[in-house]
């Protein structure tokens, strides 16, 4: 019998490469598509950018059914694809991500931020963003290993894909999500770092709103769990 699959889905500015640690952790337990969403690694010229672009490309690249894993950015096209693509998706695993900004005025402000950001970086070099985006306070104190495997693996997107990813699939484009979490019939696990305490609370309210859902904080992770304890998540995939 050939194992199950998991499509697993990066975070803004990485690629399917950031989830080798934890497919490595997985072995032969899973049959594991990692791909660079569009606008980054091999996908970064693709266009358009866009929510059901990225639908489309999960949809056509996936099994009958499987596990949709998402992270971050990742996590919020996950939790839009499994409402898209409902009963192929068995399970749904969201690492550190949100439904998105439900306040207006909120998201019109961050939509600014993003498009100031998103021509900041059409100016950059991938090495200046790198380095810019690897102090974000919500990426703080992970270890000098796992900064120099993200950056690393940065540096493998353009400056104009990753322009292109913010502005078609950033938090304040995609529409919020919190009023349909209740639509989720398949069991949902949302996974935090003990360290990221913002996402650590947006995860417990999903849980509140999603009839099938658990909590699964990881002791001394921050918010790239899948980065910082990989062996760990593994456990937790295969144990949903």
């Amino acid at each position: 019998m050939a194992p199950p699959s998991l499509v697993l889905l990066h975070g803004f500015t990485q690629t399917g490469r950031s989830w080798e640690p934890v497919v490595a952790a997985l072995a032969e337990r899973y049959r594991a598509l990692a791909p660079d969403v569009r606008g980054h690694g091999d996908a970064s010229a693709l266009t358009p950018v866009t929510l059901d672009a990225v639908i489309d490309d999960v949809a056509a690249g996936a099994p009958a059914t499987f596990t949709l894993v998402g992270y971050s950015m990742g996590g919020r096209i996950a939790l839009h694809a499994a409402l898209a693509l409902r009963s192929r998706v068995e399970r749904l695993v969201l690492i550190g991500a949100s439904p998105g900004i439900a306040d207006p005025a909120a998201r019109a402000a961050r939509r600014v931020a993003d498009e100031q950001l998103a021509d900041e970086l059409e100016r950059s070099t991938i090495e200046e963003f790198a380095r810019r985006w690897a102090v974000t306070p919500v990426l703080s104190g992970q270890s000098p290993t796992v900064a120099a495997a993200a950056h690393a693996d940065r540096l493998r997107s353009s400056p104009d894909g990753l322009a292109r990813a913010l502005r078609g699939l950033g938090t304040a484009t995609l529409p919020p999500l919190w009023e349909r979490l209740g639509e989720l019939q398949m069991q949902v696990t949302l996974v935090t770092g003990e360290r990221d305490e913002k996402f650590t609370a947006i995860a417990t309210q999903m849980a509140d709103a999603i009839p099938a859902a658990a909590v699964s904080i990881v002791a001394g992770a921050g918010h790239a769990v899948h980065l910082e304890a990989p062996a760990r998540l593994a456990e937790l995939l295969v144990g949903v």
